[in-house]
């Protein structure tokens, strides 16, 4: 919790930083976006969930069974209320999007945003190849979000990241009642495993 209130307050900080001192970024126009405020919640609510859905259909993949297993293990740890994974979603929502798609998109673009934002929540990991083919997967999601949300507003960003949270965070913790608990998940693939034991 902590956490997802250091990301509502600090993120959209260092975003109004780089609005001060940028002629590149304009915080408020982004805000207001082009887009109708129902349109702007609307394609951020399709957005979201054909994302979220997506997501989870490549998480719960058999190739993927490992990497759901560390994931839930780890999410299934916190136990949220529906209401805590709401707010968590809406923090990350609000936070990550002000300062990646209002402050940074316009400065580096769509596409590096997109990756660099994927690569720092640590799904482009070149020691993971299965975790890396979800990450090649967001980076082309978060690409499309992007451009969305430079076509018509940022609040459709705000709003579809919310969304993939929440329903991503609900399938990740559901999975974790059947999964048993595991003090620390390794997140190598198996074949890296093998290696490592000759």
């Amino acid at each position: 919790m902590q956490l997802a209130l250091a990301t509502i307050i600090g993120m959209p900080m260092v975003a109004l930083i780089i609005d001060r001192f940028s002629e590149t970024v304009d915080l408020r126009t982004s805000l207001i976006g082009n887009g109708i405020l129902w349109q702007q919640l609307l394609y951020g609510l399709i957005e979201g969930i054909v994302i979220a859905v997506i997501a989870q259909l490549i998480i719960s993949s058999p190739l993927m069974s490992k990497i759901n297993s560390s994931y839930a293990n780890l999410l299934g740890r916190f136990n949220l209320t529906a209401s805590e994974v709401v707010f968590v979603s809406l923090c990350a929502g609000v936070g990550e999007e002000i300062l990646f798609r209002g402050a940074l998109q316009p400065l580096l673009g769509v596409a590096f945003t997109a990756v660099f934002f994927v690569a720092i929540h640590g799904y482009l990991n070149p020691r993971n190849w299965r975790l890396s083919v979800y990450g090649v997967y967001m980076a082309i999601a978060i690409t499309v979000l992007g451009i969305v949300s430079e076509r018509i507003g940022l609040l459709s960003a705000i709003v579809a990241h919310t969304v993939i949270d929440i329903y991503l965070i609900y399938h990740l913790q559901r999975a974790s009642k059947d999964i048993a608990f595991v003090e620390n998940p390794d997140l190598k693939d198996d074949e890296e495993n093998n290696e490592d034991q000759y």
